[in-house]
C-alpha cells in the first residue's frame, strides 16, 4: 500500500489546486446500478462479505484498559461483543447466550462476568460457561462446549477491529495510518437509525463537488467547492477538505507549516467506517445496515487531544454544534432525498465523476470484494 502524503506534501498539493483551479481527479468514472441501493439480495451478499472481513467495530478509547470494560452492538447483523479480560486483552464474542440465544450485554459498560438477563447463566471475560443456576436440570451438559462463540479481534491505531469469520490479516491494518491516539476522549455518543441506504450515507462524505450548492451558507464561506486532495491506499481513502484560511501558511517556510485547524481529513476505513478529523475534534462514524433503505450509526465525537497537547473541551463541543446542526443536517437532507428518489423510474444508475474519486474507489472495491 502507498503511503499517504505528509502534511506538507498536502498543503502543497492544495496550493497548486486553488492557483490552477483544479482538483484531485480519478482514473475512471464509475456507473452503479440504482438496484444496489433497493436490492434485499444485495444487501444480504454486503452482510456476508462483511462478516468474513475486518471490520472497524469502535475506537479503542470506548473500551478502556479496565478489566471488564466492553462495548456491544450489532456488526454485520449479528450481535457482537468485545470485552477487555483481566490482563487488559481485547476478546470478542458472538453476543448470544448459549442456553435460550438472548442478548448478554448492551451498549457499553464494565463488567466482572457475563450473565443472562433471562436464566441467569454466567460466563467468564474470556468466554468459559462459569455457572447455569439449577444446573440438576442439565445432568447431560458440558459447560466447556457452551463457552461463547468467539470471534477475531485486533487493535491497532486507534480502532478496534473484528472479523466473525477468520484471522484477521496484518496486510489490512498496516495500511491504515494512526487514526486516534491514547489521549482523546469521548465527549458524545449517538446511536441512531436513518431511513436511508448505508452507502449513500458513504458516499455523501467521499467528495467535495459538493460543497457549494449544498452548504452555501455553512461550510462554503470557509471552505471551497470542488476541491481536494483525494488519495487511495489498498481499499481505503483520505480526502482532504481544505479551509480558506490555509491562505496564512503561504508565506511560512515549509518545515514550519502547521496543518492543524487548515483542513478536515476524512479517512475512510473500508467499507463501513469514516474517522473526520475537524478543527477541535474528531468524529468517528460505523454504519450498520438493518435494511436496504435502514442504517444505524454508531457515532463517536472524541476530543483532538495528543500527547502534550491537551484541547478545550469546551472548543471541541461548540465545533461539534456547528457541524451536527448545519453541515451534518445539509447532507443528512440531501442523502434522505436521494433515497427518495429510487423509488423512480428517473435513473437506472447513478454516474460519479473523476471528480468523485473517492465513491469510484469506494464501489470498485466493494463490487470487487463482492465478485
Amino acid at each position: 500500500m502507498g503511503a499517504l502524503l505528509s502534511d506538507q506534501e498536502v498543503i502543497e498539493r492544495i496550493f497548486n489546486h486553488i492557483d490552477n483551479g483544479t482538483t484531485d481527479l480519478g482514473d475512471a468514472d464509475w456507473q452503479e446500478p440504482i438496484e444496489h441501493y433497493s436490492s434485499v439480495e444485495r444487501l444480504q451478499e454486503e452482510l456476508a462479505l462483511f462478516r468474513r472481513m475486518p471490520i472497524p467495530f469502535c475506537p479503542s478509547t470506548a473500551i478502556p484498559q479496565d478489566e471488564g470494560s466492553y462495548v456491544a452492538h450489532m456488526s454485520a447483523g449479528v450481535p457482537i461483543v468485545v470485552i477487555r479480560d483481566k490482563d487488559g486483552t481485547l476478546r470478542g464474542f458472538q453476543n448470544v447466550c448459549r442456553h435460550r440465544g438472548k442478548q448478554l450485554l448492551q451498549g457499553e459498560g464494565c463488567a466482572k462476568a457475563i450473565v443472562c438477563g433471562y436464566h441467569g447463566w454466567a460466563y467468564k471475560l474470556d468466554g468459559r460457561l462459569q455457572y447455569i443456576p439449577h444446573d440438576g436440570g442439565f445432568p447431560n451438559l458440558n459447560k466447556d462446549d457452551y463457552g461463547l462463540v468467539p470471534v477475531h479481534v485486533a487493535e491497532r491505531n486507534g480502532m478496534v477491529f473484528v472479523n466473525q469469520e477468520a484471522p484477521i490479516e496484518d496486510e489490512f491494518l498496516d495500511g491504515l495510518p494512526p487514526l486516534l491516539n491514547e489521549e482523546q476522549k469521548i465527549f458524545r455518543t449517538y446511536d441512531g437509525v436513518s431511513d436511508v441506504n448505508w452507502k449513500l450515507n458513504m458516499e455523501a462524505t467521499l467528495e467535495g463537488y459538493h460543497i457549494k450548492p449544498t452548504h452555501k451558507e455553512t461550510f462554503y464561506p470557509y471552505g471551497y467547492d470542488n476541491l481536494n486532495v483525494v488519495e487511495t491506499y489498498g481499499q481505503h481513502t483520505r480526502v482532504t477538505f481544505p479551509f480558506r484560511r490555509i491562505e496564512k501558511l503561504r508565506d511560512v517556510p515549509v518545515e514550519d507549516r502547521d496543518i492543524s485547524g487548515k483542513v478536515t481529513y476524512v479517512y475512510h476505513v473500508f467499507p463501513i467506517a469514516t474517522v473526520a478529523v475537524l478543527s477541535s475534534h474528531t468524529v468517528i462514524s460505523i454504519s450498520e445496515p438493518e435494511a436496504p433503505d435502514r442504517t444505524r450509526f454508531y457515532t463517536y465525537r472524541v476530543t483532538n487531544d495528543a500527547p502534550g497537547k491537551q484541547v478545550d473541551k469546551g472548543r471541541a463541543e461548540k465545533d461539534a454544534d456547528f457541524v451536527n446542526d448545519t453541515g451534518s443536517k445539509e447532507d443528512a437532507e440531501v442523502v434522505r432525498e436521494i433515497q427518495a428518489g429510487l423509488a423512480s423510474t428517473a435513473n437506472t444508475h447513478f454516474v460519479y465523476g473523476r471528480n468523485e474519486k473517492g465513491i469510484v474507489h469506494f464501489h470498485q472495491n466493494l463490487s470487487a470484494c463482492l465478485d
